[in-house]
């Protein structure tokens, strides 16, 4: 489960965790969100599962494959 905003589930990208964010954006499903710094300079905001975000931590590495959600390096 990977949405965002400008990213597709044939992507591959790798960058660094610069935030770790949640909310209840329709008032009844919590969601995990985590903005990755990329090696080019680029943003990304991305919704991750609950279980990566409570892996994270501000600095930890992010890599996504093409036809794979992000894991942690």
């Amino acid at each position: 489960m990977t949405n965002s905003h400008g990213t597709a589930h044939g992507d591959s990208w790798e960058g660094t965790v610069t935030d770790l964010s949640r909310g209840m954006l329709d008032g009844s499903n919590m969601y995990h969100f985590v903005e990755v710094r990329l090696s080019d300079g680029a943003s990304l905001k991305l919704r991750i599962h609950r279980r990566l975000w409570k892996s994270l931590a501000v600095g930890d590495r992010l890599v996504k494959h093409p036809g794979s959600d992000p894991a942690k390096v």
